[in-house]
């Protein structure tokens, strides 16, 4: 299968938001509310071309949402479209973050998923991430992880 990860534009937004809104209505139940995810304003994040799209041919496959700050590398959301989940995508995704906090310098790369999310807490543990705390903030349990480069 071939993927293209490319940085969003604007007329992506649409796709991106219903991206978002499937790969994580499944938690809504489990949380007792929409995950943080699901809240953001993509318009203001590809804005500042932080949002990447994966791609094959025509098809909207999933995003990742990058930004740096200070020497790492932050991963603020990994979605892939239910049509596509089980095909490697997500880990696609996260290669093209490691690779780009590589070209970049940076010492680290590091994401949060929340609590309830236990899936996502075994998958970034088998991708070589590690864990680093857990907090509440902004009203979410969050487990923070850390990979360093």
């Amino acid at each position: 299968m071939s993927m293209d990860i490319k940085l969003a534009e604007m007329k992506q937004e649409q796709a991106i938001f219903e991206c978002v809104n499937m790969a994580y209505s499944m938690y809504i139940e489990r949380m007792g509310k929409k995950p943080a995810p699901m809240l953001s304003d993509y318009s203001k994040l590809i804005e500042k071309n932080v949002v990447y799209i994966a791609t094959d041919s025509e098809e909207f496959m999933g995003i990742i949402v990058i930004f740096p700050k200070g020497n790492s590398l932050f991963i603020e959301n990994v979605a892939v479209h239910p049509d596509f989940q089980g095909r490697g995508i997500g880990r696609k995704l996260i290669e093209f973050a490691l690779n780009f906090a590589r070209k970049a310098g940076m010492q680290e790369v590091n994401l949060y998923t929340n609590e309830l999310m236990t899936e996502n807490i075994r998958y970034y543990l088998g991708l070589g991430f590690v864990e680093v705390g857990r907090r509440l903030e902004d009203d979410y349990r969050r487990v923070y992880f850390v990979i360093p480069l």
